[in-house]
C-alpha cells in the first residue's frame, strides 16, 4: 500500500499559491560534511585514530567498523551533532552516509545511538594515549620544518557536571561541580594556533596536574618535526611555580609564565609604583575636569628574582597600570633574553588566543558535552572534539586570504558546511546537487582544491 507524500498549503505570494510537497527525494542539510571529509583525508586522522583502537568484536559480525563510528561522530561534532542520540536519526543522511563512505542508497545506516555509546565506553587506558598521541602528532605536523620558533600554550578551564560523572567533584573557585580539562595548543611561525592535547582531570586538579605528561611527548614531536625551533611554554599564572620551571629547565625550554603577586614582589616594585603614582598625578593636574586623567597609564620593569623553592634567578616583568583610579600590577616569569621587559609581557598578552580556542571548543563544538557516567568514557569525548576541531583548523588554514580567514568555528559551520543538497545516485556517480544560488561556491571550489 502506497501513501501520498504529505502536502502542506502555505500563503500564496503576488496570487500563486505556495505548496510544500516531502517528495525531494534524498536531501541533505550537511552537504558540508563532504569538505571535512576531504580534510580528513589530507592528514589521515580517522585512519590513524582507528589504528589505536583495538577491536575485540567478532568480524563476522561486525557491521559498523570503528574508523566509521569515529567518522561519524568526528563529523557530527564538526557539523554541529555532539551527542550520540543525533545518530538515530542522522544514521540514514545520505550526506553523513556517503562522508562515511557509503552509498546513500546502499540500504545500510550508520550506527545507532546504542552502538556508539557502547564504543565509546569500550575504551581504554592504553587506547586513550595512543588516541593522544596520534592526535598530538598530527596537530604537530603541521608546522611546517623550517619553523624558527614554537609556541606551547596550556590553559585550564572549567567544565561543568550535571550527574553523577565520576571524577566530578565541587570546586570552590568555580562553584559548582566540575571536571577541570587541560587545553593545549601549538603555535609556529605563521601564528596558526593548532588544537594538540585535551586532558580530562578531576574537578579537584591543581593547575599543572598532567603537564608533564602531555608536554614530554609533545615536545619530542616537535623536535622531530622542526628540528632548529626554539620551543617555548606559555602560561598564566597558575603554572608560574617551581615544578613547572624545573620541568621547563630539564626540556630545555624557553618559557613565559604568570606570576602571582606577593610582599617581596610587592617590595621589589615599589619604585615603580612611585613612579607611576607621580605620572598619574601630573596627567590629572594637566587635565583638572577629567575624571578619568590617568587611567590606562602604564610601566614595565624587568628585575632578577628568586622565590624560596627556586634553583636560581629568574627574569621578572612587572607590568604597573593605572586602571580606574586604582594601582594594578602584573608579574610574569620569562627566561626570553631577546625581548624587553614591554616585549616580554605583550608576548605573553598572546596567550588571549588559546582562550579564544578554548572558547570556540566549549561553545561551537560543545567540548563541555562529558555526560557519560565514566571518566574514560568522557576523556574519549574530548578527544572526539578534540579531533573535530583540528579538522575545523585544518579549513581554517585553507581559508587564508579569503573573507573567511579568521572567521571562528560557529561562523564557518553556518556560512559553508550547513548546506542543504539533494543526493542522488547513478551507477557510476553520487551527486550532491547544492542550490544554485549557493553563495559560497568560489569558497568551496578554493577550499577543495587546497584540501586536495
Amino acid at each position: 500500500m502506497t501513501t501520498s507524500p504529505l502536502t502542506l498549503e502555505f500563503p500564496a505570494v503576488r496570487g500563486r499559491a505556495v505548496t510544500a510537497v516531502c517528495d525531494g527525494g534524498d536531501v541533505t542539510s550537511d552537504a558540508g560534511v563532504l569538505l571535512l571529509k576531504q580534510a580528513d583525508a589530507k592528514l589521515g586522522l580517522t585512519a590513524r585514530l582507528a589504528a589505536g583502537v583495538c577491536d575485540a568484536r567478532q568480524a563476522g559480525k561486525v557491521a559498523h567498523l570503528a574508523r566509521e563510528m569515529l567518522q561519524a561522530r568526528v563529523f557530527g561534532i564538526a557539523q554541529g551533532y555532539e551527542d550520540c542520540n543525533d545518530f538515530d536519526r542522522l544514521g540514514s543522511d545520505p550526506g553523513f552516509k556517503v562522508a562515511c563512505d557509503r552509498l546513500p542508497e546502499s540500504g545500510a545506516d550508520l550506527a545507532s545511538q546504542p552502538t556508539l555509546s557502547r564504543f565509546e565506553n569500550a575504551r581504554t587506558p592504553s587506547e586513550l594515549v595512543r588516541l593522544g598521541t596520534a592526535l598530538l602528532q598530527t596537530a604537530v605536523a603541521q608546522l611546517p620544518r623550517d619553523t624558527r620558533r614554537v609556541v606551547i600554550d596550556v590553559d585550564p578551564t572549567d567544565d561543568p557536571c550535571h550527574g553523577q560523572q565520576q571524577l566530578a567533584f565541587f570546586n570552590g573557585f568555580y562553584d559548582e561541580h566540575c571536571y577541570l580539562p587541560l587545553q593545549v595548543t601549538v603555535q609556529g611561525d605563521g601564528g596558526r594556533q593548532w588544537p594538540a592535547a585535551a586532558v580530562l582531570r578531576s574537578g579537584k586538579a591543581g593547575p599543572t596536574v598532567g603537564l608533564a605528561s602531555v608536554l614530554q611527548p609533545l615536545v619530542r614531536a616537535i623536535r622531530r618535526q622542526c628540528p632548529d625551533a626554539r620551543i617555548e611554554l606559555r602560561a598564566d599564572s597558575g603554572f608560574g611555580c617551581d615544578a613547572v620551571l624545573r620541568l621547563c629547565h630539564a626540556l630545555e625550554l624557553d618559557y613565559t609564565l604568570g606570576l602571582k603577586g606577593n610582599a617581596v614582589l610587592e617590595r621589589l616594585s615599589a619604585c615603580v609604583k612611585a613612579r607611576l603614582v607621580t605620572e598619574v598625578a601630573a596627567a590629572r593636574a594637566a587635565a583638572p575636569d577629567d575624571p578619568h586623567a590617568g587611567d590606562g597609564l602604564r610601566v614595565y620593569q624587568l628585575f632578577p628574582y628568586q622565590a624560596g623553592p627556586w634553583d636560581g634567578w629568574e627574569r621578572v616583568v612587572l607590568r604597573a597600570e593605572w586602571t580606574q583610579g586604582t594601582y594594578n600590577p602584573r608579574f610574569i616569569v620569562t627566561n626570553r633574553v631577546d625581548l624587553t621587559g614591554r616585549e616580554a609581557y605583550e608576548h605573553y598578552c598572546g596567550r588571549g588566543e588559546c582562550e579564544n580556542r578554548i572558547k570556540e571548543f566549549k561553545l561551537d563544538l560543545a567540548g563541555g558535552r562529558t555526560s557519560c557516567h565514566r571518566f574514560l568514557a568522557n576523556q574519549f569525548r574530548l578527544l572526539l572534539h578534540l579531533a573535530a576541531a583540528l579538522l575545523l583548523a585544518v579549513l581554517q588554514e585553507a581559508l587564508a586570504g579569503t573573507v573567511y580567514a579568521t572567521a571562528q568555528i560557529g561562523t564557518l559551520r553556518t556560512r559553508l558546511l550547513k548546506v542543504g543538497a539533494k543526493v542522488v545516485q547513478t551507477l557510476r556517480r553520487v551527486w550532491f546537487h547544492l542550490p544554485t544560488s549557493f553563495p559560497g561556491q568560489e569558497i568551496w571550489a578554493r577550499l577543495c582544491q587546497r584540501l586536495a
